[in-house]
């Protein structure tokens, strides 16, 4: 009942109830990725009329995060390429790096020399700096 019932109220942990059964009635399974996400469009490519082209849309495994999407299925995706990475032969390249989720929030977040989260300490001013007085 409990999963029902997430199903049908929220998004953020996989697909709702709508969504699943706007891929099972007008869905076509075009492939998997590494981390089990599934990507779907239209049933026979075809053409949206409202959009102009052919809706493509992907169901995560697991929270829903748009960092997930790999380089290779985010070119297919936002159709910059035409052929899924399934029908062609993809390489990733040497400089694309693993998925890292966004750790924003978190202890690993990303803090700058200046932030007061880094050290606890915000640093001096260099002398450059002068501080507004108003009047």
């Amino acid at each position: 009942m409990k999963q029902f019932f997430l199903k049908f109220f929220t998004w953020w942990n996989g697909q709702t109830f709508g969504t699943q059964l706007w891929t099972k009635r007008y869905g076509e399974l075009v492939g998997q990725d590494e981390q089990g996400n599934l990507y779907y469009r239209t049933r026979g490519g075809a053409i949206d009329p409202t959009l102009g082209f052919e809706r493509r849309w992907v169901v995560y495994n697991g929270y829903a995060e748009a960092s997930r999407i790999p380089p290779a299925w985010h070119g297919w995706i936002h159709h910059v390429v035409d052929t899924p990475p399934t029908e062609t032969n993809y390489q990733p390249r040497e400089w694309e790096k693993p998925h890292q989720p966004n750790l924003t929030g978190t202890a690993m977040a990303y803090r700058p020399s200046g932030s007061t989260l880094a050290s606890g300490k915000r640093p001096k001013a260099t002398g450059d700096y002068q501080p507004w007085t108003p009047g």
